[in-house]
């Protein structure tokens, strides 16, 4: 006969993934389990249903790769053009790296219209 619940240990092997893991996801309620006093059980059939709804659906390339190359101009189909388009998006949105020297020469913001303070 086949057990209901599992512990964290078989539940790991189960599962093929590492006991600290499975930890992780109960701290943050991400799989269903159940909590008798301080024992961590989970339900086999929760756990199959809760894995079921992580499939990811694989990507079509062929259909995707058509679907780009759907919308593109044919006079974009030239990988130079294609770069200076994209550069041109990317300074049209005014692009900023995310981790940029400060601007020290911009004062304390008390000065008049002509820069004096």
């Amino acid at each position: 006969m086949e057990k209901g619940y599992l512990n964290i240990e078989e539940l790991s092997e189960y599962l093929g993934i590492k006991k600290s893991t499975l930890y992780a996801k109960v701290a943050k309620r991400q799989v269903p389990f159940y909590k008798i006093d301080r024992l961590i059980r989970f339900k086999k059939t929760e756990i199959d249903r809760w894995v079921n709804s992580l499939r990811q659906e694989p990507i079509r390339t062929n259909k995707k790769a058509r679907e780009i190359l759907k919308g593109l101009n044919s006079r974009k189909t030239d990988v130079n053009s294609l770069v200076k388009d994209c550069i041109e998006l990317v300074k049209r949105n005014k692009y900023n790296p995310v981790q940029r020297e400060p601007d020290h020469y911009k004062g304390l913001g008390k000065e008049a219209k002509d820069g004096t303070l």
